[in-house]
């Protein structure tokens, strides 16, 4: 079984602790980032950085992140050096985020994704690995990229790079 973290928005809170029970029904340690309400807003850039961070210090091994859309967690998350994230809203999206782009994180729309379809993504992103392959040249160029942008806390970089 996987060790995961989840968050949420306000908006994904009701899909995200529908996900928690199910993914805790099957024998996985899930850990809640938050939010912890479903009324009291919260900017999800909050929510998105601290899961994003503590997968990239590979403290789990996925990472599970719901707004109304799945898109602003995704933007958020791929700030985090080493983070590859991916929104998800059918099961080939979610099968090929992991086979073909290493997704450690996958986000889903809350407005968009029904629990009984969440269940379902889910379910095929935790099934699947990374295949390598044709895909992992490419991954390599993404991890690549990655270090080229990357910068460490209190850095400056010279405009001109």
């Amino acid at each position: 079984m996987m060790r995961i973290i989840i968050g949420s928005d306000h908006f994904g809170y009701h899909l995200k602790e529908d996900l928690k029970t199910y993914l805790q029904e099957q024998g996985h340690e899930v850990i809640d980032a938050g939010w912890h309400s479903p009324t009291e807003p919260v900017d999800y850039p909050d929510i998105a950085v601290q899961v994003a961070e503590r997968i990239a210090r590979g403290e789990f091994e996925r990472g599970i992140l719901i707004c109304g859309t799945g898109i602003g967690m995704a933007i958020v998350a791929n700030k985090v050096p080493g983070v590859r994230a991916a929104t998800c809203h059918d099961p080939y999206s979610a099968e090929r985020a992991r086979k073909s782009n290493d997704a450690q994180i996958m986000t889903l729309g809350a407005q968009i994704v029904a629990p009984t379809l969440a269940r379902m993504l889910v379910d095929h992103w935790l099934a699947s690995e990374f295949a390598g392959g044709r895909s992992a040249p490419k991954v390599a160029k993404i991890k690549a990229i990655d270090a080229r942008y990357r910068r460490m806390p209190g850095e400056n970089r010279d405009e001109t790079e």
